[in-house]
């Protein structure tokens, strides 16, 4: 190859020609970018924390008010305890309303109603002897937790926090209650 025909052109029109498009190239790219303005959603989340807050700290002070007046009555209660103790009224369980709600049969204390225990899971707590909605309802998650535990590794991937609640949620046949809250929580995730 000869350089010495060669011109300075031969390699300054190329060199134009692709800065230019490389410029022009960015000035297109940078014009097709819109900003999305999410302002909205942020105030609506912040609004909706304000109230939970409110909402927390409300239940908070019926708690303590509760707990000023059991301390008060703790000889009442104290009294009541010698005497005969107060049975636990059974609450019945609505086959029909539980259908109507979750859109299939379900049976008196099936724990696998509670989204997020399947059948193996379900034979674990029976296993430990958790067997009715009102013993899981009663159960601690920590408690759950070592069961799920129990199992082995492959049951590390489940989250039992939801589970007392949605167990609760079925005892006291609150059925449209659950099933709403299944449809909006992931496989059972608080």
């Amino acid at each position: 190859m000869d350089f010495s025909t060669m011109n300075i052109w031969c390699w300054l029109i190329p060199l134009l020609v692709g800065l230019l498009c490389a410029y022009f190239g960015y000035l297109i790219g940078k014009g097709n970018t819109k900003t999305i303005d999410n302002s909205q959603d942020l105030k609506l989340l912040q609004d909706k924390n304000v109230k939970l807050k409110a909402d927390l700290d409300a239940c908070k002070g019926k708690l303590s008010a509760g707990a000023a007046m059991a301390a008060a009555g703790g000889a009442v209660a104290a009294a009541s305890l010698t005497s005969e103790p107060a049975k636990e009224k059974e609450i019945p369980f609505d086959a029909a309303a539980a259908k109507a709600a979750m859109g299939k049969v379900i049976k008196k204390d099936d724990l696998k109603v509670v989204e997020g225990i399947g059948p193996k899971i379900s034979g674990m707590f029976n296993d430990a002897g958790i067997k009715t909605w009102k013993a899981l309802s009663e159960t601690a998650v920590s408690d759950c937790q070592k069961i799920l535990n129990g199992g082995g590794d492959r049951y590390k991937v489940h989250d039992p926090a939801s589970w007392p609640m949605q167990a609760r949620m079925c005892y006291e046949g609150k059925w449209k209650e659950l099933a709403k809250w299944q449809d909006e929580h992931d496989h059972g995730k608080l």
